[in-house]
């Protein structure tokens, strides 16, 4: 494989970017004309002695926006490990520097429009979980890689790569267009990447967790539901582990995501608001091509389905059940679990319900297992595929009880573990690993819902306690506030992000401008003031008690009745994206 550069000056003129491979041996420039925006290959000595120059880790890609185009470069980074001799890097910071030297070019209007834009851009360069590497394909699993051809191997990162988790692919497509500047650029992993070291019987082991968040239907919580017309569910994560002794290495894949028909789920005030299941859309066509890919990439499927089946969530299991059944081929099977009505009153230790019922399953797909000579030994022939409603928090409680079921034969297998020891007794990994599956919610968590994951008490510690339901409904709270108040701005900077958005360069109108119906603007000022009303009538007493209820009646029933209207009138008072057409659902 072609590795990429490892380090870089950025030198910046007035009319060109330079960027200057620094990796021992390189003599190679990339130039990029600040005007044309054309990229081409130079040498040193081209780039003048006037330049202004700073050193960077690596290019993120270039954007066009309303003022032209943008480059984004990643000026920090932090090691996160290293997997199989490669060493695995977290971006940490970034820049965004423009190609035009001024903006007299653009109205007032366009300006703040640049402005919002530059904003989104910050927002997703401030989202954490960003991981690459200039020599490792972050973006296969170990199974994936070793099943590759001796051309794929030859390849550069950026034309191997696998697009459902490049998240600067849109970024780079100038770069994936010229092979000969392949090597300046990485293709940016989104998710969570966890490197460690264990030991067991006095024998060190390296133990590594992947989550591979797709590009595909990338978005947050209420906004991105259910799947598209091409079958990709929204939230889908891909998340490997693996483990590595004595040249034996061995993995095992899971995947999640969305409930793999048309739904939404739009705000609107309510504390949870009611999904909605399409009536228009054949859920059937789009559930058929979820799994077709699935049962491509990963071989047969279990699907674990732990929403609810009472209440608001029934119609969801109902309809995926039906669907579920109606494609039963041997290759896919579901299996409905009640998360919340199996484990209610605390009873956390009847998980181990699900997991010996699926235990067989489990065995027959086994998992990926190499031994020192580099002979495969075993292939991992199917994969469970999680979810609850945000495939965030039940989801990966079930994963890591699954995946320390495989891990354990994975380790007796190299002979870290003996015959009868279990990892649960091993009380120094044992640590490790619950505290990197909580981590690895909390990350997923804030990437799609906006605050960490819930029930991590038990990922953590193995039980449920009444501190991890406190502070369950603290983060619940702020996930409310989020979801209806902000989530509208992160959804648009996701997009802008990706390329589901594009600036266009000929009409430079943009959505952003949008007028306020005048409810938003009164109705919360209106209720605001009756409510502060009623509460001064309350503390400054009338004359008599009649003349003092009959004020904080009537500013109580305003501040409750407009109150109510706003609630009745939702939608309109949450924010909403503004850079894609919303979903028509019935």
């Amino acid at each position: 494989m072609a590795a990429a550069y490892t380090s870089f000056n950025l030198h910046m003129t007035p009319e060109k970017f330079f960027i200057e491979a620094c990796d021992e041996g390189a003599g190679d420039v990339l130039a990029i004309d600040r005007v044309s925006t054309e990229m081409t290959l130079t040498v040193k000595k081209d780039v003048p002695p006037s330049a202004v120059t700073r050193p960077i880790v690596g290019v993120m890609g270039t954007i066009h926006l309303v003022a032209g185009m943008y480059l984004i470069i990643i000026t920090k980074k932090k090691k996160v490990g290293d997997l199989l001799g490669h060493t695995i890097w977290k971006a940490t910071d970034f820049d965004i520097i423009s190609y035009k030297k001024t903006m007299l070019h653009l109205t007032d209007s366009q300006m703040q429009d640049n402005k919002a834009f530059l904003s989104m851009l910050n927002n997703m360069m401030t989202m954490d979980g960003f991981y690459f590497s200039s020599d490792y394909d972050l973006t296969h699993s170990l199974q994936r890689l070793a099943n590759t051809s001796p051309e794929f191997q030859d390849m550069s990162l950026l034309e191997r790569a696998d697009q459902r988790f490049v998240w600067n692919g849109h970024l780079l497509r100038e770069f994936i267009a010229q092979p000969e500047l392949h090597k300046f650029s990485y293709p940016v992993l989104h998710g969570f990447i966890n490197v460690k070291s264990g030991c067991i019987n006095g024998k060190v082991f390296d133990w590594v967790l992947i989550s591979r968040r797709s590009c595909f239907r990338a978005g947050v919580r209420y906004y991105v539901r259910g799947i598209d017309s091409e079958g990709h569910a929204a939230n889908f994560i891909e998340t490997e582990q693996i483990v590595q002794y004595n040249g034996g290495k061995a993995s095992f894949v899971q995947t999640r995501g969305s409930i793999p028909f048309f739904w939404s789920q739009r705000p609107n005030l309510k504390y949870k608001p009611k999904p909605q299941i399409s009536k228009t859309t054949s859920h059937l066509d789009g559930f058929q091509r979820h799994f077709d890919s699935q049962v491509i990439l990963y071989g047969k499927q279990v699907i674990l389905n732990l929403v609810n089946q009472k209440g608001s969530e029934k119609p969801l299991e109902q309809a995926f059940a039906k669907m579920a059944s109606s494609v039963a081929n041997g290759m896919v099977r579901y299996v409905a679990f009640d998360f919340h009505k199996e484990c209610s009153q605390m009873r956390w230790d009847r998980l181990q319900i699900l997991v010996d019922n699926v235990s067989e399953m489990q065995d027959e797909f086994g998992y990926f297992l190499v031994d020192p000579e580099g002979v495969v030994l075993t292939q991992q022939e199917g994969t469970f595929r999680s979810n609850c409603m945000d495939c965030l928090d039940r989801t990966n409680v079930i994963q890591s009880l699954l995946a320390r079921r495989s891990l354990q034969s994975q380790l007796q297998r190299l002979g870290v573990l003996h015959v009868g020891q279990r990892i649960e007794e091993q009380a120094d990994f044992e640590k490790i690993y619950k505290n990197a599956w909580a981590d690895n919610a909390n990350a997923c968590a804030k990437q799609y819902a906006g605050t960490g994951a819930l029930k991590t008490d038990f990922t953590r510690t193995g039980k449920r306690t009444y501190w991890g339901l406190l502070m369950d409904g603290w983060n619940s709270m702020i996930r409310y506030y989020k979801n209806n108040f902000s989530d509208g701005f992160r959804q648009d900077s996701i997009d802008l992000f990706l390329g589901n958005y594009m600036v266009d360069e000929v009409d430079m109108s943009t959505p952003l401008q949008v007028q306020r119906d005048w409810k938003f603007l009164t109705l919360p000022v209106i209720m605001v003031v009756a409510f502060s009303m009623c509460i001064i009538c309350l503390l400054m007493a009338g004359d008599t008690w009649t003349e003092t209820l009959a004020y904080v009646l009537f500013w109580g029933t305003a501040s409750i009745t407009t109150g109510g209207v706003i609630l009745i009138n939702g939608r309109e008072f949450v924010d909403a994206p503004r850079l894609v057409q919303k979903e028509k659902m019935d």
